[in-house]
């Protein structure tokens, strides 16, 4: 494949991921749903509805949901907020949040019991404190095994940064009669949208090792430039294409030709990473 920093939409990369775990993740998912109270589904606020599994909806969707939004702090909240009525139910409720910060679990969990509100009333009247059980479900690396972390009060999960890190479903224990169970973040079977795919590629919920990251640095940076230009001329010298971002930052390979490859890794980490500042695409 070319590493022209010049690309044709019709020739860009077809994105699709979805390795065998997530397979038997959605099957697990889809079974343990009948155990479960409450859907805790974590978005991620820089792509609010890109990061929205039409997968895991037809699931869940006889179940109360609970929308986390997380990276609340990377993202811009006023488009955050536009865009949730167009996922949002009768059944459902939604909280802007950041898994980063500690101590901000206690109203995530206040939500659950809100939406758990049916039962833990008849449970009440019977004299019996009832057991809460919610489900997290979520793309990955949307920060679904921080936030777990979080209303855990300990690491119970393993977190990074990078897709595919959570790899089985576990039950845990929150205390205060709530029960939690984790799943591996889920892509769908089959990404026909290529838009929707590369946003997902963007944030990180798609193997960076899949990716071509000079197709997808045009096209990250085609975008930048009708959305946020300032970024351009701020931080990349009114940069046109990758070739002038590799110039800027003096990026050259053995034999002095331009590393373009870099350029696209580095402007998708900068997003990635928060650098060109709250960014909420769709």
């Amino acid at each position: 494949m070319s590493k022209s920093a010049v690309c044709d939409e019709e020739e860009f990369l077809k994105i699709n991921w979805f390795p065998g775990h997530m397979n038997k993740a959605l099957k697990d998912i889809s079974e343990q749903l009948k155990k479960v109270d409450v859907v805790t589904y974590v978005l991620d606020a820089r792509i609010p509805i890109s990061s929205f599994n039409p997968s895991l909806d037809s699931l869940t969707q006889n179940k109360p949901v609970l929308y986390v939004v997380n990276k609340i702090d990377m993202a811009d909240e006023a488009r955050v907020r536009a865009l949730l009525p167009k996922i949002q139910n009768a059944k459902s409720a939604f909280l802007l949040y950041n898994s980063t910060l500690s101590g901000k679990s206690e109203v995530v969990l206040s939500k659950i019991k809100q939406l758990a509100a049916d039962k833990i009333e008849k449970y009440q009247r019977k004299g019996v404190k009832a057991t809460v059980r919610t489900m997290v479900v979520g793309i990955p690396n949307c920060g679904k095994s921080t936030l777990v972390n979080n209303l855990c009060r300990k690491a119970k999960t393993l977190t990074g940064n990078r897709a595919g890190v959570t790899m089985r479903g576990q039950w845990l224990s929150v205390g205060d009669c709530i029960e939690i169970y984790d799943t591996p973040g889920t892509l769908y079977p089959n990404i026909e949208n290529q838009e929707v795919a590369k946003k997902l590629a963007y944030v990180g919920s798609v193997r960076d090792e899949l990716l071509d990251f000079v197709e997808l640095g045009t096209q990250f940076l085609e975008l930048l430039q009708e959305i946020k230009p300032d970024v351009i001329a701020n931080r990349y010298s009114g940069a046109k294409n990758l070739e002038d971002i590799a110039k800027v930052r003096k990026y050259v390979q053995n034999g002095g030709e331009l590393d373009i490859e870099r350029a696209g890794r580095m402007l998708i980490d900068d997003f990635r990473k928060g650098r060109l500042g709250k960014i909420t695409l769709d």
